[in-house]
């Protein structure tokens, strides 16, 4: 069973950075995996993608500002999202999350993933 813990999440000046962690346990190295982002009364969206490869996908909100990346051993992935200049409507709760597919979808959608962390609370103040 895989399990995802996140951390690195915490309260930051706008144009400020902070770097999100998520430990993957359980063999999931070889699937898509990803980061999403929910705020109150919204649907969790997506924010970046990266798969075995290291081909990475991002949503527009995201590009350029932040960079997704991973490192992997025998039985344990690490997840990051680097989140550079960040502005108040980056906060939310962010969860790391495996993708039912080897390849990411670049829509990211929700649906596509099947295990997820409990998230990490993002806070960007003006």
């Amino acid at each position: 069973q895989v399990r995802l813990l996140e951390s690195g999440g915490g309260t930051v000046q706008a144009g400020g950075s902070l770097t999100l962690s998520c430990q993957v346990l359980g063999g999931a190295q070889y699937y898509c995996t990803g980061w999403f982002r929910q705020v109150p009364g919204r649907e969790r969206e997506g924010v970046a993608t990266i798969d075995h490869a290291g081909a990475t996908r991002y949503a527009d909100s995201a590009k350029g500002r932040f960079t997704i990346s991973k490192g992997d051993t025998d039985t344990e992935d690490t997840l990051h999202l680097q989140m550079n200049d960040l502005k108040p409507e980056d906060s939310g709760v962010y969860y790391c999350a495996v993708s039912w597919y080897y390849v990411c979808d670049e829509r990211i959608p929700q649906g596509d993933f099947r295990d997820w962390g409990r998230g990490t609370q993002v806070t960007v103040s003006s």
